[in-house]
């Protein structure tokens, strides 16, 4: 069984990679990716992929890179290489829930991203059709943490604040996030894959998945949360996390709106409920992980 591995540096293929290695031993996994020394491989020239790969049968593939980049690349192949994809099985690729939280956004930057996201998973899905092949598409919600020398920066830029200002203020009633660590996005990768491998998923399963992690948290939980499990002499730890009536909030923010309207949505979304999605650990028939998972940095 050959798993061709996409956007291996990435905290979540790192991951993936890793666990594959540990766990099974019998998958051939080829990794690639356009800035790594491992295979390097740029999604837009498929037309070098068989120069050094083949898809031996079964072959699978697995991507966490750029959704908007690897469904034209499926497309090439089948376009050009029809003959050489019989041995492809199945094919896993994660998108965003951005598809989703930022379908109505007012500023031009967003809904160009949910259109190039939509656009690119409705594409997967009929490259898996016309292949007659399961294809699930994942749509994560705010990935963090790190995996060996990959970090996630979704997370990552709330501690960058929190070491650089005295106090970081946020709305008392700000909505809820489903944190999901880069690790816990991989396993569930893995976890589609080895039901590939034993024949448990069919044509007709192809589906999109919105993914999270195992609790939902208010935004300023989570700060709390990021603060504490940092180690003692982390300037992060001496930050003053400072809850402030919500009007006041959207107030001091406002003039960001005429600065950088996407920064100023980024700020408005604080308030709004990002949550709801499965949960990784019901995907895994696990028992949940609390939040933080670690490493964070």
């Amino acid at each position: 069984m050959h798993i061709h591995l996409f956007g291996a540096s990435t905290p979540s293929g790192e991951a993936f990679r890793r666990c594959v290695s540990s766990t099974q031993p019998s998958w051939i996994l080829h990794s690639y990716s356009r800035s790594s020394p491992l295979a390097h491989f740029d999604l837009c020239n498929p037309s070098g992929f068989f120069q050094t790969s083949q898809l031996d049968s079964p072959s699978f593939l697995i991507s966490f890179a750029p959704i908007w980049l690897f469904a034209p690349f499926l497309h090439r192949l089948i376009l050009d290489f029809p003959e050489r994809l019989n041995g492809l099985s199945g094919v896993v690729a994660c998108s965003s829930s951005s598809a989703i939280t930022k379908r109505f956004s007012f500023n031009r930057f967003d809904r160009q991203l949910v259109d190039r996201l939509i656009t690119a998973e409705e594409q997967l899905l009929k490259s898996s059709q016309f292949l007659d092949i399961p294809c699930f598409v994942l749509r994560p919600t705010l990935v963090y943490g790190r995996v060996g020398p990959y970090v996630d920066k979704n997370l990552h830029r709330l501690i960058l604040f929190m070491r650089r200002l005295p106090l970081l203020p946020f709305p008392v009633d700000s909505g809820l996030r489903q944190p999901l660590h880069a690790s816990q996005l991989a396993d569930v990768v893995l976890e589609f894959v080895r039901q590939f491998s034993i024949g448990s998923c069919n044509p007709s399963d192809s589906q999109i998945v919105d993914i999270g992690g195992d609790y939902e948290s208010s935004y300023g939980s989570i700060l709390r949360s990021l603060q504490q499990s940092l180690p003692l002499t982390d300037s992060a730890r001496r930050c003053f996390l400072l809850p402030v009536p919500n009007r006041l909030f959207y107030s001091l923010a406002f003039p960001l709106l005429f600065l950088s309207p996407k920064s100023f949505e980024a700020v408005l979304r604080v308030g709004s409920d990002l949550s709801g999605f499965t949960k990784a650990h019901h995907l895994l028939n696990s028992n949940p992980q609390s939040f933080p998972v670690l490493p964070l940095l």
